[in-house]
């Protein structure tokens, strides 16, 4: 290994799914902004554009030097999920541009994102049909909804965009629906794995990962997907039809996502109190912060939908936790880039 390379070990064995730290900062601005606190959005909706840049960079650099590697991620069927953090990230930006007038980025970003989940929804299936060595369930973790993160993403972002395309509405609205009803099918399959190796296989401590919050996330952001349907305007018959349905199974979804919420803070309890495993930053840490705001706009949302008081309530209690979570996960963050900056410098 030359020096070049050396120095660049960080680059090679950055997380592919970084875009999670884009996506948690960026559903925590939005949340802010739901709930009537502007000025705190827009630092977070700059620090969300701010991060969408930089990661955006790293990984062509590490593209660009390291494509050997890159390529054994997308082909690894445990990481190949997690590319599919691009897709949510690029949509939560595109979100947050739509909410400050910028139409045409919003657009941008749509196109962007599904594009992006067009290849990497059908390679990473490829992957799991023809690359699968192993053939165990095994290699299911929560990471693989990420997919399911980056499906309803753009169902979101879809909805806020559809009165941009005139003549083109109807179709798009159709997309959307079709798009929400293979996330909530794709949802069905993978936490159906995922249950039955919780429950019926043998698992190790680190097993036990942030990436396990994404079902709960996945759930949430599919009740939020449905919510955002029910408050829009379907269009054509066809779909006005479906709304009853779309109205009750995000509900149903939001209420899956809550049951979540006890399981998995005893699981972290379990770990990292019981059996007393260290509690330290790791890049996954995002994949459970994504969710916690996530599910404060949907409680905000839902409660629009479903005309319930009580879940407006929820998501102020929620938005609190989300940002405090965010700081705490970034604070870690900082202190292990501290942390190698000063490696680097003793001699």
């Amino acid at each position: 290994m030359d020096s070049n390379t050396a120095k660049l070990t960080w680059l090679k064995n950055l997380y592919p799914g970084y875009f999670t730290l884009t996506m948690a900062t960026g559903i925590i601005a939005i949340a802010l902004d739901m709930l009537e606190m502007p000025m705190l959005s827009d630092v977070l909706y700059i620090i969300t554009l701010f991060t969408w840049f930089t990661l955006f960079t790293l990984y062509t650099w590490r593209l660009i030097r390291f494509p050997k590697i890159v390529w054994a991620d997308l082909m690894n069927p445990r990481t190949t999920f997690t590319f599919f953090s691009f897709v949510a990230a690029t949509d939560i930006s595109g979100i947050l541009f739509h909410l400050h007038g910028l139409y045409f980025m919003a657009l941008l970003c749509w196109i962007w994102a599904f594009l992006a989940w067009s290849a990497l929804l059908h390679c990473s299936f490829s992957v799991l049909t023809l690359r699968h060595v192993e053939r165990t369930v095994n290699v299911v973790h929560g990471g693989w909804l990420i997919c399911i993160v980056g499906t309803q993403s753009l169902v979101l972002l879809g909805v806020k965009i559809v009165p941009q395309l005139g003549e083109y509405a109807a179709w798009m609205m159709v997309g959307i629906y079709m798009l929400w009803g293979v996330g909530l099918i794709l949802y069905g399959i993978f936490v159906t794995l995922f249950c039955y190796r919780i429950f019926f296989l043998d698992m190790n401590y680190d097993d036990y990962t942030p990436l396990m919050w994404v079902i709960m996330g996945a759930a949430a952001i599919s009740a939020n997907a449905g919510s955002a349907l029910a408050l829009s305007d379907p269009i054509m018959p066809v779909l006005v039809a479906l709304h009853p349905l779309v109205s009750g199974v995000a509900l149903l979804t939001w209420a899956w996502a809550t049951w979540w919420i006890p399981l998995l803070v005893v699981i972290g309890y379990w770990k990292h109190f019981v059996h007393h495993i260290p509690l330290r930053y790791e890049p996954t840490q995002w994949s459970m912060v994504f969710p916690l705001g996530m599910y404060a706009v949907t409680s905000f949302r839902l409660a629009l939908a479903a005309e319930f008081e009580p879940l407006n309530w929820i998501s102020h209690i929620m938005v609190w936790v989300a940002l405090t979570v965010w700081c705490l996960v970034m604070m870690g963050l900082f202190h292990r880039l501290l942390e190698r900056h000063e490696a680097k410098e003793t001699p």
